[in-house]
């Protein structure tokens, strides 16, 4: 049975597709096993940090899946990508301790907190942010196809709710995990660094990221074919 890309586009290349999934599926396991073994400043924790990459490993299987089966765009994929290149990056440093000002200083000649003001590692915050601005795109996709019949900007609503829920819901896992955890661990995993709004400024960051997403996919230039093909019975 066709796929819905199939169906929309008879001319499609499926190879090229399966090609740029296992591609982007190298990526991420090189960039995985690249930072394993890059030095550390600090101490690791092996359990803290496999925790950390058990839900990329999981994350990349459904971002894998909506790609193949729920009709998701290229683009899409090649951006919830990226996403969970950044995450592997920061898992590797437990968040905390992502040496970006060490990086910027060798490779700029400044340093990111002292140009900035901050005090504390604000890669997590980076994290958080890519989390709407890069995923939004995938879970509109998704959203499209199990609901084809509503207009563009209800979808995008929808899915700026999501956003916001899968959030808060995040938030909470964390909490749990601060409850049952160890203290050290918990600190490792969800990375407050002191922080007593840390999730309220991560929900934000996620949503303003979707925000900036949502806009541009609204405003965004589209053929009058693409739109009669794509949402010629959404709700107006």
């Amino acid at each position: 049975m066709a796929t819905l890309k199939e169906q929309a586009d008879p001319n499609l290349d499926c190879k090229g597709n399966h090609y740029l999934v296992i591609l982007c599926l190298i990526v991420v396991l090189a960039v995985m096993v690249l930072v394993s073994i890059l030095p550390l400043s600090f101490p690791l924790n092996w359990h803290d940090y496999l925790l950390h990459q058990l839900g990329t490993l999981v994350f990349m299987a459904i971002v894998c899946a909506c790609y193949r089966y729920l009709a998701s765009t290229t683009f899409s994929f090649v951006l919830a990508t990226l996403f969970i290149v950044i995450h592997i990056i920061g898992a590797r440093y437990l968040y905390s301790y992502v040496p970006y000002d060490e990086w910027t200083q060798n490779l700029l000649g400044f340093r990111l907190n002292e140009m900035f003001g901050w005090q504390r590692n604000m890669y997590d915050r980076l994290v958080h942010f890519c989390y709407g601005l890069l995923l939004l795109p995938l879970i509109k996709d998704v959203f499209h196809y199990l609901m084809p019949t509503l207009s563009l900007k209800v979808i995008l609503l929808l899915v700026l709710q999501f956003n916001l829920a899968t959030s808060a819901l995040y938030e909470l896992f964390e909490w749990i995990l601060g409850i049952t955890l160890s203290p050290e661990s918990a600190e490792a995993y969800n990375g407050q660094q002191g922080d007593i709004w840390d999730a309220q400024k991560d929900i934000l960051l996620a949503f303003i990221g979707a925000l900036i997403s949502a806009t541009i996919i609204y405003l965004k230039p589209q053929s009058s074919n693409n739109k009669k093909a794509v949402y010629s019975n959404g709700l107006k």
